[in-house]
Protein backbone atom coordinates (compact mmCIF):
# COMPACT_ATOMS: atom_id res chain seq x y z
CA UNK A 1 0.00 0.00 0.00
CA UNK A 2 1.33 2.88 -0.79
CA UNK A 3 0.09 6.90 -1.02
CA UNK A 4 -1.16 9.62 1.17
CA UNK A 5 -3.60 9.05 3.99
CA UNK A 6 -5.85 11.45 6.23
CA UNK A 7 -6.23 10.17 9.51
CA UNK A 8 -7.93 10.74 12.96
CA UNK A 9 -6.06 8.89 15.82
CA UNK A 10 -7.86 7.67 18.72
CA UNK A 11 -6.33 9.88 21.91
CA UNK A 12 -6.92 9.57 25.69
CA UNK A 13 -8.48 6.38 27.51
CA UNK A 14 -10.51 5.14 24.66
CA UNK A 15 -7.06 5.26 22.44
CA UNK A 16 -5.24 3.24 25.07
CA UNK A 17 -8.26 0.52 25.67
CA UNK A 18 -8.42 0.07 21.84
CA UNK A 19 -4.87 -0.10 21.43
CA UNK A 20 -4.89 -2.92 24.15
CA UNK A 21 -7.44 -4.61 22.37
CA UNK A 22 -5.63 -4.84 19.25
CA UNK A 23 -2.45 -6.08 21.24
CA UNK A 24 -4.47 -8.67 22.49
CA UNK A 25 -6.34 -9.99 19.25
CA UNK A 26 -4.03 -8.66 16.71
CA UNK A 27 -0.21 -7.81 18.10
CA UNK A 28 0.59 -6.87 14.41
CA UNK A 29 -1.55 -4.82 13.91
CA UNK A 30 -0.97 -3.15 16.92
CA UNK A 31 2.14 -2.92 16.29
CA UNK A 32 1.64 -0.71 12.69
CA UNK A 33 0.36 2.27 13.84
CA UNK A 34 -1.92 3.66 16.83
CA UNK A 35 -5.35 3.26 16.51
CA UNK A 36 -7.35 5.70 14.30
CA UNK A 37 -10.20 5.93 11.75
CA UNK A 38 -8.93 7.06 8.09
CA UNK A 39 -10.92 9.08 6.63
CA UNK A 40 -9.29 9.60 3.41
CA UNK A 41 -7.41 6.51 1.51
CA UNK A 42 -9.90 3.51 2.27
CA UNK A 43 -13.32 3.91 2.12
CA UNK A 44 -15.04 6.14 0.31
CA UNK A 45 -11.70 8.00 -1.41
CA UNK A 46 -8.82 6.07 -1.93
CA UNK A 47 -5.24 7.50 -1.31
CA UNK A 48 -3.97 10.16 -2.35
CA UNK A 49 -1.12 9.85 -5.07
CA UNK A 50 2.27 10.17 -3.42
CA UNK A 51 3.28 12.91 -5.48
CA UNK A 52 0.90 15.32 -3.92
CA UNK A 53 2.82 18.20 -3.15
CA UNK A 54 2.97 18.79 0.83
CA UNK A 55 1.92 22.64 0.74
CA UNK A 56 -1.11 21.96 -1.55
CA UNK A 57 -2.26 18.99 0.31
CA UNK A 58 -2.00 21.05 3.35
CA UNK A 59 -4.23 24.27 2.16
CA UNK A 60 -6.85 22.23 1.17
CA UNK A 61 -7.19 20.51 4.49
CA UNK A 62 -6.72 23.46 6.27
CA UNK A 63 -9.66 25.14 4.26
CA UNK A 64 -11.57 22.34 5.69
CA UNK A 65 -10.53 22.11 9.13
CA UNK A 66 -10.86 25.87 10.17
CA UNK A 67 -14.08 26.15 9.45
CA UNK A 68 -15.08 22.42 11.18
CA UNK A 69 -15.50 22.09 14.93
CA UNK A 70 -13.99 18.64 17.10
CA UNK A 71 -16.26 15.78 16.37
CA UNK A 72 -17.68 13.96 19.49
CA UNK A 73 -18.05 10.55 17.80
CA UNK A 74 -19.49 7.18 19.78
CA UNK A 75 -18.52 3.57 18.28
CA UNK A 76 -20.79 1.16 17.20
CA UNK A 77 -20.97 -2.37 18.04
CA UNK A 78 -18.23 -4.47 17.01
CA UNK A 79 -18.66 -6.35 13.47
CA UNK A 80 -16.99 -8.25 10.94
CA UNK A 81 -16.36 -6.01 8.09
CA UNK A 82 -17.33 -6.95 4.50
CA UNK A 83 -17.64 -10.65 5.36
CA UNK A 84 -13.90 -10.65 5.38
CA UNK A 85 -11.57 -11.78 8.19
CA UNK A 86 -11.36 -8.39 9.74
CA UNK A 87 -13.03 -7.10 13.22
CA UNK A 88 -14.06 -3.46 13.48
CA UNK A 89 -15.63 -0.77 15.58
CA UNK A 90 -17.86 1.38 13.55
CA UNK A 91 -18.70 4.65 13.12
CA UNK A 92 -22.35 5.90 11.95
CA UNK A 93 -21.15 7.25 8.07
CA UNK A 94 -24.24 9.94 8.12
CA UNK A 95 -24.34 13.48 10.15
CA UNK A 96 -20.87 15.17 11.22
CA UNK A 97 -18.29 12.88 10.30
CA UNK A 98 -19.73 12.35 6.55
CA UNK A 99 -19.97 16.24 5.96
CA UNK A 100 -16.25 15.96 6.94
CA UNK A 101 -15.49 13.40 4.75
CA UNK A 102 -17.50 14.88 1.96
CA UNK A 103 -15.82 18.18 2.50
CA UNK A 104 -12.58 16.75 2.20
CA UNK A 105 -12.90 15.14 -1.31
CA UNK A 106 -14.81 18.38 -2.33
CA UNK A 107 -11.66 19.92 -0.89
CA UNK A 108 -9.47 19.31 -4.59
CA UNK A 109 -7.22 16.61 -3.03
CA UNK A 110 -6.61 14.45 -5.76
CA UNK A 111 -7.16 10.67 -4.73
CA UNK A 112 -7.73 7.38 -6.18
CA UNK A 113 -11.24 5.20 -6.88
CA UNK A 114 -12.54 3.32 -3.15
CA UNK A 115 -12.55 -0.13 -3.54
CA UNK A 116 -15.34 0.61 -0.91
CA UNK A 117 -18.30 3.03 0.00
CA UNK A 118 -17.64 5.50 3.13
CA UNK A 119 -17.70 2.81 6.00
CA UNK A 120 -15.55 5.22 8.98
CA UNK A 121 -14.42 2.57 11.58
CA UNK A 122 -11.59 1.51 13.91
CA UNK A 123 -9.91 -1.78 13.27
CA UNK A 124 -9.39 -4.07 16.31
CA UNK A 125 -8.17 -7.55 14.08
CA UNK A 126 -6.60 -7.55 10.72
CA UNK A 127 -4.16 -9.96 10.12
CA UNK A 128 -5.54 -13.17 12.10
CA UNK A 129 -7.70 -15.70 10.87
CA UNK A 130 -10.47 -15.85 12.66
CA UNK A 131 -12.14 -18.64 15.10
CA UNK A 132 -15.44 -18.88 16.85
CA UNK A 133 -12.60 -18.95 20.19
CA UNK A 134 -11.40 -15.28 18.85
CA UNK A 135 -14.28 -14.09 17.24
CA UNK A 136 -16.85 -14.51 19.91
CA UNK A 137 -14.80 -12.02 22.48
CA UNK A 138 -14.44 -9.52 20.04
CA UNK A 139 -17.58 -9.16 18.96
CA UNK A 140 -19.04 -9.00 22.50
CA UNK A 141 -16.43 -5.77 23.16
CA UNK A 142 -18.70 -2.61 24.13
CA UNK A 143 -16.86 0.77 23.26
CA UNK A 144 -19.37 3.03 25.16
CA UNK A 145 -17.22 6.64 26.14
CA UNK A 146 -17.64 9.51 23.46
CA UNK A 147 -14.78 10.29 21.16
CA UNK A 148 -13.74 13.78 20.59
CA UNK A 149 -12.03 13.89 17.25
CA UNK A 150 -9.93 17.07 17.51
CA UNK A 151 -7.03 16.79 14.97
CA UNK A 152 -7.00 15.03 11.14
CA UNK A 153 -3.12 13.59 10.54
CA UNK A 154 -1.82 13.27 7.47
CA UNK A 155 0.55 10.42 6.47
CA UNK A 156 2.69 8.82 3.44
CA UNK A 157 2.36 5.42 3.74
CA UNK A 158 5.06 3.26 1.96
CA UNK A 159 4.57 -0.88 2.70
CA UNK A 160 6.61 -2.22 4.16
CA UNK A 161 8.16 0.88 5.46
CA UNK A 162 6.72 2.90 8.32
CA UNK A 163 4.70 5.41 7.50
CA UNK A 164 6.08 9.35 7.39
CA UNK A 165 3.82 11.91 8.96
CA UNK A 166 3.49 15.12 7.02
CA UNK A 167 1.36 17.14 9.33
CA UNK A 168 -1.37 17.44 11.97
CA UNK A 169 -4.60 20.04 11.01
CA UNK A 170 -6.44 20.40 14.11
CA UNK A 171 -10.48 21.27 13.74
CA UNK A 172 -10.36 24.39 14.85
CA UNK A 173 -14.13 25.59 14.32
Amino acid sequence: MSGIFIIAELDGSIGERVHALQERFDPKLAAESPPHVTLIGSSGAGPIPADTSVASLRAAIESVTSTTPPLTLRFGLPMRFLQREIVVLPLDPHGPLRTLHQRLKESGIPYAPARWPFTPHCTLSFYPTLTQESLRPLLALREKELWTLRTLRVYHTRTPQPPTLLFDAPLLG
